[in-house]
């Protein structure tokens, strides 16, 4: 008896004390984590000296071949329009493999309104985001959508705005939450706020509550195989992308950032065990005029920032705590006039003696206007060569990989991009030749299955608890002596 009693309260003791270290010591595998980042990022930087020397040998016009090898992969083809789908055999790092819509059906969405958010209005962008077997989503004309509260995003999609101007603004804006293989692409992302406390619909069978959302331009929660691309976002009340709570495989690329404070948060929480498999790959992005700080800001995970043009933060570019794998290479970091905001780097909240040890790399950066990255643990040492065995690209060359970033034709900071959009006044009203059609359109009929919201994972907390309940029911079945009730089991 007393040895049985013994052996239940060195159990529990363990499981109080020592589970915390247990989750952290624990290899925690996401779906769609690779098992060796640092193959990742030699890969992009490979694709990189492949579309560079393909465009030097060709010698083909810079409007076409540029070097950026997601855009070389599509955009050289005149009739791509006829040929969408191809988009999704273009991605690079971490990304690569996103699915979204491909081989399903093009979804044309025709209607610029969100009346009802809990019954989609059909020929609506709204109405295609939820349906649940794969869609490729494109747009009849130019576009301004205001939402009424934030789109929920169903797994296997994509949203693609090239040949039209599709702007998104309003409230909530974009929200992937349990979903993998989504990609949006070639849209403007703006002025996006809080809302919610409302019921919205994110299949088309299942109408649930929301609570509030922050405002994020896109919200990454819990979803693996996500790729944003060519998009242009500003002006957001929170982050313009923040992804969280256990998303991983994720690419940023081509993007345009401004006009913005918190611009990209990677991580939940430095407590939240999951996202040490967070991994994401920023590439070819153009951080531009009037941003402040968190491109990005990391917690856990391994961020690969490569190719990027940072023009000007106001007080720190690369954020991070919880020991996050920062593997900066071939960027181009302009400092602001500030002396006392030059440094790229900051570890949020950390002493010295502890980020010491964070893998924190820099590697072909250019530093402009007294601009200086802080690296640290294996950043400072040989440790780290295999992660370096392919050379990057000169930052020199970033001009032309970011030549394009944004969504194609949109403003930049030499074009004299005013405090709003042209032809945005938060009324909602859409920009010239924006349809509105209440009946039959060209979108697709389909048949609708079931798309019940996934739940979220247990929290560390959870099963602590469930553990606890198993050993004491066990304990409860196998010992008939015990001086143990029920009556204490449901204490």
């Amino acid at each position: 008896m007393l040895l049985n009693t013994c052996i239940l309260l060195e159990c529990l003791f363990f499981l109080i004390f020592s589970s915390s270290a247990t989750i952290s010591a624990l290899n925690l595998t996401l779906p769609h984590q690779h098992p060796d980042p640092d193959a990742v990022a030699q890969d992009v930087q490979r694709r990189v000296n492949v579309s560079l020397s393909r465009r030097q040998a060709l010698a083909i016009n810079a409007q076409c071949q540029t070097g950026n090898p997601i855009d070389d992969c599509w955009h050289c083809d005149p009739n791509w329009a006829a040929n969408r789908q191809r988009l999704a055999d273009c991605s690079v790092g971490f990304a690569q493999g996103t699915l979204g819509g491909k081989g399903g059906q093009i979804y044309v969405v025709t209607d610029s309104s969100d009346s009802d958010p809990a019954n989609p209005t059909p020929g609506t962008l709204r109405h295609a985001v939820i349906q649940t077997e794969p869609i490729w989503i494109t747009f009849a004309s130019n576009m301004l959508i205001k939402l009424k509260h934030e789109l929920i995003i169903n797994s296997y999609k994509t949203i693609d705005g090239r040949g039209a101007n599709v702007e998104i603004t309003g409230n909530g804006c974009l929200t992937l939450q349990y979903v993998s293989h989504v990609i949006i692409h070639n849209v403007h992302i703006h002025h996006c706020k809080p809302s919610g406390n409302t019921m919205i619909a994110s299949s088309p069978t299942h109408v649930g509550y929301r609570g509030k959302s922050d405002g994020d331009g896109i919200s990454i929660f819990g979803s693996q195989k996500i790729w944003v691309d060519h998009c242009s976002l500003s002006y957001c009340t929170d982050g313009l992308i923040d992804a969280i709570m256990g998303s991983t495989g994720i690419t940023i690329s081509n993007n345009y950032f401004s006009h913005h404070n918190e611009v990209m948060l990677l991580g939940h929480n430095d407590k939240y065990a999951l996202d040490m498999g967070m991994q994401v790959t920023i590439a070819f992005n153009h951080f531009g005029v009037a941003l402040v700080q968190r491109m990005p800001r990391c917690r856990r995970g391994y961020i690969h920032v490569v190719n990027n043009d940072f023009t000007s933060w106001e007080m720190y570019a690369i954020g991070g705590s919880a020991n996050p794998t920062i593997n900066s290479q071939g960027n181009r970091y302009t400092a602001p006039p500030d002396d006392n905001a030059k440094e790229v780097t900051k570890r949020v909240e950390t002493d010295e003696s502890e980020w010491a040890g964070w893998n924190w790399r820099t590697e072909g950066d250019v530093m402009v206007n007294g601009a200086f990255f802080v690296p640290s643990g294996a950043g400072l040492s040989t440790q780290y060569a295999k992660a370096s065995s392919v050379e990057p690209k000169s930052a020199a060359l970033i001009d032309r990989l970011t030549m394009n970033a944004g969504v194609f034709g949109g403003p930049r900071d030499d074009e004299g991009e005013g405090n709003s959009y042209p032809g945005f006044s938060g009324g909602g009203s859409g920009s010239g030749g924006t349809n509105r059609n209440n009946g039959d359109g060209d979108f697709f009929g389909m048949i609708f299955g079931s798309g019940a919201s996934r739940l979220p994972p247990p929290s560390p907390s959870t099963s602590i608890f469930l553990s606890l309940l198993i050993i004491l029911i066990l304990y409860t079945i196998t010992n008939h002596d015990a001086p143990l009730s029920l009556q204490l089991l449901l204490l």
